[in-house]
């Protein structure tokens, strides 16, 4: 049964006074660089480095952090129980026992829109008054994205002091037995410690992997829980159906803590209930937003589906107003016309990089022209590539008229709303691109499918589609985590999902072919394996060029280039783009 909008017109907004708090303990700002110089004598020690190579402070945190990764895959022989239990025995070393209990945290797992549900949910009680963090994962250029304060990154030099504090005291009580963390645990642990000296009023967790088993489950009450949409992902650690992944995400529950959830498959619904139903969980499940309530404003983030995490942010934000008193109790189910002007603010203005963005190469673009696009989504399941076909082929034929508003993310180069003038160029052919890389646990043959016939079934069809291998080191973090081109990299996964499209295109010969897919047959030397409908590069930096000569070589052409299968392909393609 789908829960009723709850009325929001009393407000009783006090949030806790913010002071600024002394970072830790015994910390003094002001030895913050001593501090610093002292890390970098001690942990150049341990690292071999080049002549004349000096890093950063932060790049020596980073160097640190990229210690904690562990290089073997991420089922093995890992015993994940044994491993979340470890968690406490870390929570007790950075005496966070009573700090995390005592915060006030908005849990949310799922298969899809964690991410976009926590965005819009940090958005919402951001602009209602209260100090937020933000916890997210993965991120796309900089580890700092993943902590949020007031929807912003957490500075660098805070950044530097928390991370010390923390990771200087586990590696002073960790040995053999109980040996540091683990790369995302050490993270969730950070953000714990971040938040909490921080004094937010509210921190909104988002689940890193399943739930039962998640680092951020050792929270043991928080206010409320969420579950997402749910469908096939991670299925090598968390079960080969829908009721098993189910069960893991319904992990999060705890003893009498109100969840929401969104209307979900049978299935996976039966599965909830049930956990919740063996919990006490006031388990209630919330539609969609409708978009007459939101007064006129649309999303801030672009996409259908984007109204089923709105909905479910919405019923979040509206509990943990209710549990933590901030809301009256008053027509609590009572319907209204519109939603309360902070919560409309919230979800028009929310943000997130990586998830339906429109970024225009700043290389060969200028205002008028818009030659070279890329549209970025981490999609990396078939519901998931379902949406982003959907969003993406609505994208490009919003480009394709007179003119269309394009909302870029906050980077240097990015004006907030910018105004995208096709006008005189109208006379332009648009040809779409797909650049795509995904996990090698992941199954192309659900993938790609999806993707070709969602877009196909809107009228778009792609002339190329370029295969590349992974950019980023995935056991290294930081502004050295992209490797320079390889030419004896393994490109044997790239052309699996070569073959796997090559065949999908069989299927649709004749198909919707102009003069443009004729001019991006040509002057393929760059590619590893060129056929008529893909490539395969030997890395992105290449692609990347060869899309930069077709735009110079074809200058009656607009590339449209959709970049998904894999959020670190997209944060990858990012890095490179805004250089």
């Amino acid at each position: 049964m789908a829960v009723p909008l709850l009325c929001l017109c009393s407000f009783s907004l006090s949030p806790t006074p913010y002071t600024t708090p002394s970072i830790f303990h015994s910390f003094n700002p002001s030895t913050t660089f001593l501090r610093f110089k002292l890390h970098s004598t001690l942990f150049h020690s341990t690292i071999p480095m080049s002549q004349g190579d000096k890093m950063t402070p932060y790049e020596e945190a980073l160097e640190a952090l990229s210690s904690l990764i562990t290089r073997r895959t991420r089922v093995g022989d890992v015993n994940l129980e044994e491993r979340f239990n470890v968690l406490f025995e870390y929570v007790k070393m950075l005496d966070l026992e009573e700090a995390i209990s005592n915060m006030k945290i908005i849990h949310v797992a799922g298969t899809k829109g964690k991410g976009s549900t926590c965005t819009f949910t940090e958005s919402i009680l951001r602009n209602c008054g209260f100090r937020t963090g933000l916890f997210t994962s993965p991120h796309l250029i900089d580890i700092r994205e993943r902590f949020r304060l007031d929807g912003l990154e957490i500075s660098e030099e805070k950044f530097l002091a928390y991370f010390w504090w923390c990771y200087d005291r586990l590696k002073e009580k960790t040995d053999d037995k109980v040996p540091m963390p683990p790369f995302f645990h050490f993270l969730a642990l950070l953000a714990f410690k971040i938040f909490s000296a921080e004094q937010v009023d509210v921190s909104i967790m988002e689940v890193g992997l399943g739930g039962k088993y998640d680092a951020t489950n050792v929270v043991q009450a928080p206010v409320v829980c969420g579950i997402t949409s749910l469908g096939y992902d991670h299925m090598e650690i968390l079960g080969n159906t829908l009721g098993e992944i189910a069960g893991e995400k319904a992990g999060i529950f705890k003893h009498r803590i109100p969840a929401f959830t969104v209307p979900q498959p049978d299935e996976a619904m039966h599965v909830l209930k049930e956990k919740a139903s063996r919990l006490n969980v006031p388990l209630q499940v919330v539609n969609p937003v409708d978009a007459k309530l939101l007064n006129g404003s649309t999303l801030g983030l672009e996409g259908e589906h984007q109204y089923t995490n709105a909905g479910l942010a919405v019923a979040l934000c509206s509990m943990w107003l209710k549990m933590t008193g901030h809301l009256q109790d008053t027509n609590l189910e009572q319907t209204q016309h519109t939603l309360p002007e902070p919560f409309i603010k919230g979800l028009a203005t929310a943000s997130l990089q990586g998830r339906a963005q429109i970024v225009p190469d700043q290389h060969v673009n200028n205002e008028a022209s818009n030659e070279l696009v890329f549209f970025l989504d981490g999609a990396h399941s078939p519901e998931s590539m379902e949406a982003c076909a959907r969003w993406f082929t609505l994208a490009i034929k919003g480009q394709d008229q007179t003119s269309f508003h394009q909302k870029l993310d906050n980077s240097k180069f990015s004006t907030g709303m910018v105004k995208m003038n096709i006008g005189e160029r109208d006379h332009k052919k648009s040809t779409q691109i797909l650049l795509f890389n995904c996990m090698s646990v992941r199954d192309p043959q659900l993938l790609l499918p999806q993707l070709m016939k969602t877009c196909a079934d809107h009228g778009v069809y792609f002339r190329k589609a370029l295969f590349v291998p992974a950019l980023s080191m995935y056991h290294k973090v930081g502004s050295h985590a992209l490797t320079p081109t390889d030419t004896n990299i393994n490109l044997s996964w790239q052309l699996t999902l070569q073959r796997v499209w090559e065949s999908l295109m069989q299927g649709n010969k004749g198909k919707s072919t102009d003069a443009a897919s004729e001019e991006l047959k040509d002057d393929m030397g760059m590619s590893a394996n060129n056929f008529e409908h893909s490539a395969v590069f030997p890395s992105l930096p290449v692609a990347i060029k060869w899309l930069r000569d077709r735009v110079q070589q074809n200058q009656s052409t607009r590339f449209q280039v959709l970049v998904t299968g894999s959020i670190h392909l997209v944060g990858d393609v990012l890095k490179l783009i805004k250089k």
